[in-house]
């Protein structure tokens, strides 16, 4: 029963998100809100949703180590399979202002919680924590973050425009304001019932294997809640255009790290046990990985040769996982 419910826990939460998104952002046009604010905002966090959940209800529920390992496990997962599995199907060129400002901001983010993560590193203390201030601090950071880009894409008011108007339809759009509300009500229920029920019955099956909450949490939790990411960039690189994957990708990363530990943890400090060193590397090293891969084989560009050493690494890393 386990399996059933860790398959109908994941349906309700990808389904609960989808459909809030797009009920979110019918109602936000109704209101005559911005399609460029509702696209920065609504859509731009909505693929983030089930980690976003499954965060929370792990951080409530005193399991510090899958919300910490959904996190690492979904950011490690978006780079090395979603990226790799991209640049295989169609390889891409990397525009200058993810060079600059996007893939920076995803290296000091990891780096960051990689620090805050460890505080045993400290003479004295012994126990790994994420505290409420530390939580602070990480969602005062994204908030900076995300006016350093409603600012730089108000450089050019005409393409942001364009944008948002690309990023924002809605196949809601049209419906009945009392319809689209009772939308987005149930829609949440389903994410938040479904959250509930991925996660029970991952750490159901964590216990029935014998593996740790954390080692689950990177690869089962992490890959099922990562499945939006992975659709939407496959389906962009199928329709030549990869450059959506990157931006989906890379603007996730950082919204797992700041925002997602920072509202689970100020909601609930995380008490860390079993997520170790090489998986905080790991998450660590695909986000260099996508600054490195700038300056190698074909110059500003993700080659396919370059997905193919990504996909292996994801590999190579998940068995030794499932060895540890």
């Amino acid at each position: 029963m386990d399996y059933l419910f860790l398959v109908l826990g994941l349906g309700l939460l990808l389904l609960g998100a989808d459909f809030l998104v797009d009920s979110s952002v019918a109602i936000a046009q109704r209101a005559k809100i911005s399609n460029f604010i509702i696209g920065l905002t609504i859509v731009g966090m909505g693929t983030s949703a089930p980690e976003l959940m499954v965060s929370i209800s792990s951080a409530l529920n005193g399991s510090g180590d899958i919300a910490m390992g959904n996190v690492i496990g979904s950011n490690i997962s978006n780079i090395f399979l979603i990226l790799g599995v991209t640049a295989v199907i169609l390889p891409f060129a990397i525009e200058r202002e993810t060079q600059r400002r996007d893939i920076p901001v995803g290296i000091g983010a990891s780096i960051l919680l990689l620090l805050l993560a460890n505080d045993s590193w400290i003479p004295g203390i012994k126990e790994n924590t994420i505290s409420r201030v530390d939580g602070i601090f990480l969602l005062v950071l994204f908030f900076v973050y995300m006016c350093s880009v409603v600012v730089l894409k108000g450089k050019n008011p005409q393409q942001a425009i364009a944008d948002a108007d690309e990023e924002t339809k809605s196949k809601l759009a049209g419906k009945n304001p009392v319809l689209l509300w009772a939308i987005a009500v149930v829609s949440l229920v389903a994410l938040i019932g479904g959250g509930t029920l991925f996660l029970d019955s991952a750490k159901s099956l964590a216990r029935s294997w014998g593996m740790s909450e954390a080692v689950i949490s990177i690869t089962i939790v992490a890959v099922g809640t990562s499945l939006p990411e992975l659709i939407t960039s496959i389906t962009a690189a199928c329709k030549n255009n990869p450059q959506l994957a990157l931006g989906n990708v890379l603007g996730s990363n950082v919204f797992n790290v700041l925002m997602i530990i920072g509202v689970s943890s100020v909601c609930k400090p995380l008490k860390l046990v079993d997520i170790n060193i090489i998986d905080y590397g790991m998450m660590v090293l695909g986000s260099i990985m996508t600054f490195v891969v700038i300056f190698t084989f074909g110059k500003h560009k993700f080659d396919r040769i370059e997905g193919v050493i990504f996909l292996l690494v994801y590999v190579g890393y998940t068995i030794s996982l499932l060895m540890r």
